[in-house]
Formats: structure tokens, C-alpha cells, sequence
């Protein structure tokens, strides 16, 4: 058996508007200065209040209890809204449905929370294709491991037969933590050097790419 993990964000949904609007959002409704934009999206993939802390001063003093509340709630009133209509990137859909025909088993592993994961994959119709799905809300945040942990006890593949894909090195490490293979996506967060740097055991231009080096490597 074989198992392909997807990150969420920046691997297969462009979320970044959404992500960019909410936080500024968050900082406004505290009094704070708007972050710089190219340092939210750095942070994504991280576990949120994680995520939040980074954009800070040092010694800022402030509850990011209470900061991280109001993201939630503004995410989830963009969601009801109709607000979180993050595109896949492009193939992303087909390939998907590429894997699953072709045998893979496919799971999900992501800083979102669940609901905000179940949203974005039932707007693309691709909820059903995942045996495995990994959130904030059930497991401990990039890069720690239990993430891929909990996605090999769920399918019963192991660590051999498992490649994590993701576009940050938030997503590398964790598959290096796990003692998993990864594959970097150049489109997303973070630059394909990083990614190699990271441990990346390689790092793809498309999702087409994706598929043809993933049945490649399982096949050798």
C-alpha cells in the first residue's frame, strides 16, 4: 500500500487572500499593526497561535488565547458567509482523482482546523477521496510528527510507503521528524531551495509532475 499525504493550504488550495484578509482583520480588531503581508504567509501551515506569535513584537504581553479566538471567528463567518472560495491550483482535482484510480491512498495533513478543512474540500467536491485527515484540532502542529503518525496508524502504511507533500519546510520537517519520504511543490509558501535544504527528497513544478515522480519513485 501507499499513501500520499497532502498539506492543505499553498498545496492544494491558493488561500492566501483569505488567510492575508482574516489576519489583518484579527490585528485590526485588537488595535494592532497590520502585519507584513510576505510574513503571513510564511507562517502558514504553522499551528495557528503559533502562526499568530511570530507576527508579534518580542515581550508583547498579549493573550494569544483571545487573538487566536477572534481568527476562528472570523474564519468561520467568512465560511458561512460564502466568504472561502480558495481555488485548487491547477491539475489539482484531476490528479487527485489520478492517485486515487490509480491505487494510492490519500490523506490530508494540515495546520486548518477540521471544519475549515471539511469547507474547502467539499467546495471541490474531493472530501470523500481522503482515508486520513490530519488538523490542528487532533494533532499537535508542524513540525511535529503526529500528524504522519496518526495518518500511518489510520491506513496501515508504513513509513517506507509514505510521502508527504507540501509546500513549506513546516511540511518537510515533519516528514523527516516522522522518518517519511517528502516531496516539496514549488507553487505554495515557501522556495524549492528551502525545501531541499529542508530534506525534501525532491521538489515538483506542477501537479502533473507530482504524479509521474511519485509512481516513479514507488516503482525503483
Amino acid at each position: 500500500m501507499r499513501l500520499v499525504v497532502l498539506d492543505c493550504d499553498g498545496t492544494m488550495v491558493d488561500s492566501q487572500k483569505a488567510i492575508v484578509d482574516m489576519m489583518n482583520a484579527t490585528f485590526d480588531a485588537h488595535n494592532l499593526a497590520r502585519p507584513d503581508r510576505n510574513e503571513i504567509l510564511r507562517g502558514v501551515g504553522l499551528e495557528l497561535s503559533v502562526g499568530i506569535e511570530r507576527l508579534l513584537p518580542e515581550n508583547h504581553g498579549l493573550d494569544l488565547t483571545e487573538i487566536d479566538a477572534t481568527y476562528r471567528r472570523l474564519a468561520t463567518e467568512l465560511r458561512l458567509t460564502g466568504g472561502h472560495q480558495d481555488p485548487l491550483y491547477p491539475d489539482a482535482k484531476e490528479v487527485i482523482q489520478a492517485f486515487d484510480q490509480a491505487g494510492w491512498l490519500l490523506g490530508v495533513a494540515t495546520g486548518k482546523a477540521r471544519a475549515g478543512l471539511d469547507h474547502v474540500l467539499d467546495l471541490h467536491g474531493l472530501n470523500d477521496l481522503f482515508i486520513t485527515k490530519q488538523t490542528s484540532d487532533s494533532a499537535a502542529g508542524k513540525p511535529n510528527p503526529e500528524m504522519l503518525l496518526n495518518a500511518m496508524r489510520d491506513s496501515g502504511v508504513d513509513a517506507e510507503n509514505v510521502f508527504m507533500v507540501g509546500d513549506t519546510t513546516y511540511d518537510i520537517h515533519m516528514a523527516v521528524n516522522a522518518g517519511t519520504k517528502s516531496i516539496g511543490v514549488s507553487w505554495g509558501y515557501h522556495e524549492a531551495e528551502e525545501l531541499l535544504e529542508a530534506g525534501a527528497n525532491t521538489v515538483v513544478h506542477s501537479y502533473n509532475e507530482l504524479f509521474a515522480v511519485l509512481e516513479e519513485m514507488t516503482q525503483t
